[in-house]
């Protein structure tokens, strides 16, 4: 399997050197690791829309953006055939996210931005002759009990969890969206759905954190403060799967340079942990030695997340390099370091 991996590498490729690139949520989480790794492929071109100055979710901004940065409007819209391309690619991170709590708070928000986002700047994408499209979507589009381990055909198999059911649906149209356009005028959309991310740069925020950084803060300000325990919220049966934010970058960058295909992939890294374990795990890294209180009260959320990841592998050599506890390691460091800013 190495010499395979070896041929899907990017890192000595030509392929970015003569591309526009548009990275949405570019400054974000995720977004810086895509845009490092973008630079270090050779990328020349690449165009960081800040929502100060573009609102997303307004079809006159997303014009501008296009207009901006000398991307122009096709003369005539080609809907029989692909396109003629731009020398342009757009990996469309941008999001409005946030964890268990914050969906509960903003369902509309959540649903109504997601979309808007999406939807309306792909369908721009298209009429401006964009090469390739890279939508991420979410490990939150699955059905609330989906068979184990998740596999990209059981997307459609029912609804999904509820507390996350309007942000996981509006990102999901996007594959809708890829498909029916790539059916149609032969645009050449992608869609990934990756697991829950962590690791430096995450949002520590605890009104709108994933778990990982919420515990992660939990218990070193306890630990400041001299407490004697941390709430944690549900009962810890839960499972999840986490990918650390670098693997995550390259797992993006590898599709949008090897995979030509409106079928969805899963991006992760195949391990599963319950959020007991992982509470524990965190308290023991963080050297947190007081009480759990599991407050019961608070929604568990899926009740098991494990994706079956041999899609990405297949199709453009992707599969998870960083060991769960040292991408641990490093978020708390990162923590430590930096959260002053």
């Amino acid at each position: 399997m190495q010499s395979e991996m070896k041929s899907f590498s990017g890192q000595e490729s030509s392929f970015w050197a003569d591309q526009k690139v548009i990275v949405t949520g570019g400054a974000g989480f995720l977004g810086t690791y895509v845009v490092d790794k973008l630079r270090r492929r050779g990328a020349k071109e690449i165009i960081i829309p800040r929502i100060e100055k573009y609102d997303l979710t307004e079809i006159q901004s997303i014009n501008q953006l296009f207009d901006d940065h000398g991307i122009p409007k096709l003369e005539k819209v080609i809907s029989e055939k692909p396109a003629p391309g731009n020398k342009v690619i757009i990996i469309h991170l941008a999001a409005l996210v946030g964890g268990i709590e914050a969906n509960r708070r903003r369902p509309a928000e959540y649903f109504y931005t997601n979309l808007m986002m999406g939807t309306q700047l792909m369908h721009e994408a298209w009429r401006r002759g964009v090469d390739k499209f890279v939508a991420i979507g979410t490990i939150c589009a699955y059905p609330k009990f989906t068979p184990l381990p998740f596999n990209e055909e059981n997307l459609w198999d029912g609804y999904p969890e509820e507390t996350n059911a309007p942000y996981g649906l509006a990102k999901k149209m996007l594959l809708v969206q890829a498909q029916a356009y790539r059916q149609q005028y032969g645009f050449n959309g992608l869609y990934l759905l990756p697991v829950n991310l962590y690791g430096p740069g995450d949002n520590f925020d605890l009104q709108t954190s994933h778990v990982i950084p919420a515990l992660i803060r939990k218990c070193i300000e306890a630990q400041e403060r001299g407490e004697d325990h941390i709430v944690v919220w549900g009962d810890g049966s839960p499972t999840r799967e986490f990918l650390f934010v670098e693997d995550a970058a390259e797992g993006i960058l590898l599709a949008s340079e090897n995979y030509n295909d409106s079928e969805p992939v899963n991006l992760g890294s195949g391990k599963e942990i319950s959020i007991k374990d992982l509470v524990q795990t965190i308290t023991h890294l963080t050297g947190f030695s007081g009480e759990l209180v599991w407050d019961t009260s608070k929604p568990n959320g899926q009740p098991r997340r494990i994706l079956d990841t041999s899609r990405a592998e297949e199709h453009f050599g992707f599969r998870a390099q960083t060991n769960f506890e040292d991408g641990l390691r490093k978020t708390i460091k990162w923590y430590r370091d930096y959260r002053e800013e």
